[in-house]
């Protein structure tokens, strides 16, 4: 499994979140940029209105997940087993995690967090 994990580079928390799964990474299949990138929402195939919504996750295959699927996808991408996409569809697993990704989505910007990617990275943005 291989794929580009897509975050709000504004907010420090995701930022901090995306790096923590990047140093993860022991695969080298796992790939990240901001959703504010240039065509990422053509790319995506989401409405330019929802793009910041939530986290994507884009497989090579051209599959998009969202929310706590996208993070479960980022996260068994870089240990490179499928493990937590498994733990993520067992019954009730995924609505509680859900619910905890938009809960913490919804308030991302009071969480602590790191420079945001797009400052540090403004061509990215």
């Amino acid at each position: 499994m291989a794929g580009t994990l897509y975050f709000d580079g504004n907010c420090g928390m995701c930022t901090r979140a995306v790096y923590f799964i990047a140093n993860l990474d022991r695969t080298g299949q796992l790939k990240t940029a901001p959703l504010q990138s240039h065509g990422v929402a053509e790319r995506l195939g989401v409405p330019a209105s929802r793009l910041l919504d939530a986290a994507r996750w884009l497989d090579t295959d051209g599959s998009v997940y969202e929310s706590a699927e996208a993070m479960n996808a980022a996260v068994a991408t870089a240990l490179g087993t499928r493990w937590p996409l498994r733990l993520y569809r067992l019954p009730g697993v995924r609505a509680i995690q859900d619910a905890v990704y938009r809960y913490v989505a919804g308030h991302r910007y009071r969480f602590p967090g790191t420079t945001p990617y797009c400052e540090t990275h403004p061509v990215s943005c």
